[in-house]
């Protein structure tokens, strides 16, 4: 995440005299958190019915099944990549600033460092207190990592970094796409019903269901550690995050008039691309298509498809928002919902954190309990309006000059006596 300030040296002056490059960045954190909030929600629906390994439990309703294909097409480990190129790209123009503003290059990243020591610090408390899925620590340990092997050796050692998470992904995508094509080919069982898997509850992640808090922050914390894992240690989130350090050395979002074939060519391949990989998974959710156990290897493959399509789709889905916002600034006053979805992209952490602050407490059996009443889609109605009502108060705060809470404590913890 970046630093929220627009005050201080060079690269600043020159956002100055064209703000209108500074709303894409917002804007499309301002969207992913209607994207992110979508995820989330969807494991708190604890009393509901699941079978097999899936993360959605058994339609209700024509409006359900509707909905759970949609949100494991379209966003489903795509947000998290989306995520990670963002913050991969606020590392870049926050070691810029400090270095345009006077710093040296080793006090510029030593900040950066306690910036991404702080976010892990966040991201504990955070799935302590609310959500076992919060990826704000993963991004911090993966920042950590890169910022220390490939952030002080230009771009060069950046872009080859990328390149080779890029390469890695691309051989997983074909050795699934072989597989599940093999499978296909040689199981007698295809197009017949799947075996019934084990219940399986994803609502067990966030301890949604647990009648007591504290059980439910030990089940917050133990679902936490091995996600950290996963994405901390994975390929996705840690390409996606080099991919958006490199862009920011190139100022493509701040920028896009230069770089619009390029954004274009990400915004349709990558949607595109995101979209088809995880259509195996949509279509067996939604029983349009029963792709066969294989003794668990369709669904490993499965599995890589759709993380490995995930990058696609995350970074597909900037060039979208990045496009948005330069075709709709042009003018030289944004419209007012592009400026007040840029206004809660502004406040990106504090909006991240409200979301669980709200759904949390609301939503869990040891709090209100409204997720056992809750179906996919009034959940995801429920997302929508939690959003709307952070867009709301996010415009509110811009109208009255503040910042974001947590932007202010995570500066002053980052840059010490200097913020």
């Amino acid at each position: 995440m970046r630093d929220p300030e627009h005050t201080g040296g060079g690269p600043v002056a020159k956002a100055q005299q064209a703000p209108h490059r500074l709303l894409a960045p917002d804007f499309a954190r301002g969207g992913m958190l209607l994207l992110i909030v979508l995820s989330n929600t969807s494991f708190f629906l604890y009393a509901s019915d699941y079978a097999g390994a899936m993360d959605y439990p058994v339609p209700s309703s024509a409006a359900d099944s509707v909905t759970q294909f949609l949100m494991i097409a379209l966003l489903d480990v795509r947000v998290y990549p989306l995520f990670a190129f963002l913050v991969g790209y606020g590392i870049v123009q926050t070691l810029q600033r400090r270095i345009a503003a006077g710093a040296s290059d080793r006090e510029a990243a030593a900040m950066v460092q306690r910036r991404n020591r702080w976010l892990f610090v966040f991201g504990f408390v955070h799935a302590a207190l609310l959500l076992g899925t919060e990826v704000l620590a993963a991004y911090g340990l993966i920042g950590l990592v890169l910022c220390a092997l490939v952030l002080r050796g230009g771009e060069q050692r950046t872009r080859i970094a990328a390149l080779t998470g890029v390469g890695l992904l691309t051989a997983g995508l074909v050795l699934a796409v072989a597989a599940l094509a093999v499978i296909a080919v040689v199981s007698p069982d295809l197009g017949a019903p799947a075996a019934a898997g084990e219940e399986a509850n994803s609502s067990f992640t966030n301890g949604a269901g647990e009648d007591s808090y504290l059980t439910s922050v030990v089940v917050r914390l133990v679902s936490w550690v091995v996600l950290l894992f996963v994405n901390g240690f994975g390929i996705v989130l840690p390409t996606a995050m080099l991919i958006g350090m490199w862009a920011a050395r190139h100022r493509v979002i701040e920028e896009p008039a230069p770089h619009l074939r390029l954004l274009r060519t990400v915004a349709v391949g990558g949607v595109v691309l995101g979209v088809a990989g995880a259509l195996p998974t949509a279509l067996d959710q939604a029983g349009a298509l029963d792709v066969p156990p294989a003794a668990g290897i369709s669904g490993a493959a499965m599995f890589v498809l759709d993380w490995t399509s995930g990058l696609a789709g995350g970074l597909g889905y900037v060039a979208v928002f990045v496009l948005v916002a330069e075709r709709l600034t042009r003018a030289r006053r944004a419209p007012v919902v592009v400026r007040s979805v840029s206004n809660l992209g502004k406040r990106s952490l504090s909006g991240y954190v409200s979301h669980s602050v709200v759904m949390t407490p609301v939503l869990s059996a040891w709090g209100l309990g409204l997720g056992a009443h809750l179906t996919n889609a009034s959940m995801a109605l429920f997302a929508v309006g939690l959003w709307l009502l952070t867009v709301v108060a996010a415009s509110v705060m811009e109208r009255y000059g503040r910042r974001g809470p947590l932007e202010v404590l995570l500066r002053r913890l980052s840059y010490g006596r200097s913020a």
